[in-house]
């Protein structure tokens, strides 16, 4: 049986898998740790006769050093990637890495912004009487009134907004199609912005959103609107329009909304997905309850 090096599987990556130069150089990085490891563990240890509980206690002593859960699993990966290389090409009889799990990630709670923080940014004696203005604050709005995805904003044309209906017809993931209702404040609002668009810039495109040139603005533009208008009511360092559409889904789970509704007004596919809210919700509870009640400690 021929030795195994890392760098045949290196070259596998590169020249058959035709992983970028990015791409091979983490997996070699991530490999060459463990490799490490092990030699320092024992100068007789190889690949061939590394075991799983040596691969163990490499994950072990990543996550002694503060590594998180999720840098340990990605490097796991790539020796898991390599074992089964190297039993498909016959360098190794068997693979220790399959029967090992890594560390369970902890999910990470959205952030979102206090229904208080969203009154005070919405005021209309936050904003200037400016087009950019009149857009910026109808586009926020929108984030916080219907929960819509980023690139499903930017993809609205005219024609997908029916003011007789008060509904939005958006194109999602996988260029499904729902369909989003909206009150009577957006409403106002987007009639409003749309007159003074077209009032004021030569129309290029189809688009609701357009730049002051009449094209439809990108994701990017986006962002930063809404990056500099978030920071000037919350100190959360994500101030993106993702953080909007967690504002949106808590805002409603919180005001007693099923979360199904919620769920096929986000375009979730799995409940799994939504489900996160319930966490944030949650920990509001307990946060109150901590507060108030008598004999928490």
């Amino acid at each position: 049986m021929a030795t195994m090096k890392i760098e045949d599987f290196l070259d596998y990556l590169q020249y058959e898998r035709n992983r970028s130069e990015r791409t091979v150089r983490a997996y070699a990085d991530d490999l060459k740790s463990f490799e490490a490891f092990f030699k320092n563990l024992d100068g007789q240890l190889s690949w061939e006769s590394v075991d799983s509980d040596v691969i163990r206690d490499w994950m072990e002593s990543m996550m002694d050093k503060g590594n998180t859960a999720t840098s340990v699993n990605r490097r796991l990966s790539a020796v898991r990637s390599l074992y089964r290389f190297a039993l498909s090409r016959g360098y190794v009889s068997r693979d220790p890495a399959h029967a090992v799990s890594g560390p369970k990630c902890q999910k990470v709670l959205p952030q979102y912004l206090r229904e208080k923080e969203m009154n005070t940014l919405l005021d209309e004696q936050m904003w200037e009487d400016r087009y950019i203005d009149v857009r910026a604050r109808t586009i926020i709005l929108l984030f916080y009134s219907t929960g819509i995805r980023l690139s499903e904003l930017i993809g609205l044309d005219d024609a997908d907004v029916d003011f007789a209906e008060q509904q939005l017809k958006v194109t999602g993931k996988g260029d499904k199609q729902r369909i989003l209702p909206f009150g009577t404040e957006l409403s106002e609002a987007l009639r409003v912005y749309m007159a003074r668009r077209d009032a004021e810039v030569e129309r290029k495109d189809s688009a609701v959103f357009l730049t002051a040139k009449g094209v439809r603005m990108n994701s990017q533009q986006v962002r930063d609107e809404v990056r500099h208008h978030l920071s000037r009511v919350s100190t959360l360092k994500k101030r993106t329009p993702h953080v909007l559409r967690h504002t949106f889904a808590t805002a409603m789970l919180n005001h007693e909304a099923g979360i199904e509704s919620v769920k096929k007004l986000l375009g979730h596919s799995k409940l799994s997905t939504t489900e996160i809210y319930t966490h944030t919700t949650f920990e509001q509870l307990r946060q109150a309850y901590a507060k108030a009640h008598p004999r928490e400690t």
